[in-house]
C-alpha cells in the first residue's frame, strides 16, 4: 500500500530556512522539502547542498527548488522570509516592511490552492501570524507562529545551567509577545515535577544565588545577545520550526508554546500571542489556559495590549 508522502515548503532560503530544512532532514520529519526564495538560484543552491546530506542520514528526504505556484499539494508551508532589524532597531520596527513581504508571499500561495497549515517564524512573529490569518481567511487553527517556543527553550536551558540538570527535566513557559513584553509564568515552572517556587522556598541557602528576574531577563534578551554578536539566530529557531512541523505531520498532540490567535482564551480576543497549545495534524487542536497569578495575568494583558496597538493602521483585506 502506497503511503502518502509528507510534503513541506520552506519559504526563505536564508539562515533560518536552511537551518530548519537541515533539522528536518536529520530528524527524518518529512519526505519532501521544497525550497522557495525570491532568487530561484539561491533556492536551488540550498536544495542541492541539503540533498548532499541524504547519504549520511537514516532515511531519504527529497529536496528541490520550487515556486509559490507549486504549493497547492504541500501539507505545511513554513514562512521564514521577513524583514531583519538593523542595528538599534527591535522586531516591531520592521513591521511595515514585514507586512508588505508577508502579503507578497501569502497571496500567490493561497492562489495556488494551498489548503494546508502555515507555520511562520518571520518577525515580528505574533503580528506576522495575525497577518497571515487575516489575509488567508483560514481558520485560526491552521495558522501557527513559533512565538515563545524558542524563548521557552532558552528558559529551560538557562535553568538547566543553574540547577545542573537536563533542560528536558524542566517544564514551564515564556508567554505573551515574542519580544520585549514577554514574561515567564513562574507559577507553572517545575523541575522534575516540583514547582520551582517551592524548591527555592525550601532550600533558601542552597539556591540563594538564583535570581528569577535575572533569568527572565536573560531569556528575553538571549536572541539579541546572539544577533548582536553574529548577525542572526538560526540554529535554535530552525529546530523550533522543525519541532512544530513534526508535531503536525506526525499528529503528535504535543504541547508547545506557539503564537496563536486568541478568541476568548485568557480573556483576549482578536490578538495573537504566545500560549501553550496542543499541536496535531489539524494544526492547533486546542489552546491551554493556565491559571496565572494575578501579576502574571496583568503582564499577559499588557503584552497583548502592546501587540494589539502595533496592529493599528495595518490594512489586511483578505485575499480574493
Amino acid at each position: 500500500m502506497k503511503r502518502k508522502r509528507r510534503r513541506v515548503a520552506v519559504v526563505g532560503s536564508g539562515m533560518v530556512g536552511s537551518s530548519c530544512a537541515y533539522a528536518m532532514i536529520n530528524q527524518s520529519i518529512c519526505d519532501e522539502i521544497m525550497m522557495i526564495d525570491r532568487t530561484y538560484d539561491r533556492a536551488l543552491a540550498q536544495a542541492l547542498d541539503l540533498s548532499h546530506c541524504i547519504d549520511f542520514t537514516h532515511t531519504r528526504t527529497t529536496v528541490y527548488a520550487g515556486t509559490y505556484a507549486d504549493c497547492a499539494d504541500v501539507d505545511v508551508v513554513i514562512l521564514t522570509a521577513g524583514a531583519n532589524p538593523k542595528p538599534g532597531q527591535n522586531r516591531m520596527d520592521v513591521l511595515a516592511e514585514a507586512a508588505e513581504i508577508t502579503r507578497q508571499i501569502v497571496t500567490p500561495i493561497v492562489e495556488s490552492g494551498f489548503q494546508g497549515i502555515f507555520i511562520t517564524a518571520a518577525n515580528p512573529v505574533d503580528l506576522v501570524t495575525y497577518m497571515i490569518w487575516k489575509l488567508t481567511g483560514f481558520p485560526r487553527h491552521r495558522v501557527i507562529g513559533t512565538g515563545t517556543s524558542i524563548d521557552t527553550s532558552r528558559l529551560k536551558t538557562l535553568l538547566s545551567d543553574v540547577f545542573s540538570i537536563d533542560p528536558r527535566s524542566v517544564s514551564g513557559y515564556a508567554l505573551g509577545e515574542h519580544g520585549e513584553s514577554q514574561f515567564v509564568a513562574w507559577s507553572h515552572v517545575t523541575i522534575g515535577g516540583k514547582p520551582i517556587l517551592d524548591i527555592l522556598e525550601q532550600h533558601p541557602e542552597r539556591f540563594k544565588h538564583v535570581d528569577l528576574n535575572d533569568i527572565a531577563r536573560k531569556t528575553k534578551d538571549a536572541g539579541w545577545e546572539i544577533f548582536t554578536r553574529k548577525g542572526s539566530t538560526h540554529f535554535g529557531i530552525g529546530s523550533a520550526i522543525a519541532h512544530i512541523t513534526r508535531a503536525v505531520l506526525n499528529d503528535e498532540h504535543k504541547i508547545i508554546a506557539v503564537s496563536a490567535i486568541l478568541d476568548g482564551e485568557y480573556g483576549e480576543h482578536g490578538v495573537c500571542a504566545g500560549v501553550p497549545a496542543i499541536i496535531s495534524s489539524d494544526g492547533i487542536q486546542e489552546l491551554l489556559e493556565l491559571k496565572l497569578s494575578e501579576d502574571e495575568r496583568k503582564r499577559f494583558e499588557d503584552s497583548c495590549a502592546l501587540i494589539r496597538r502595533n496592529l493599528e493602521g495595518l490594512h489586511l483585506e483578505p485575499i480574493r
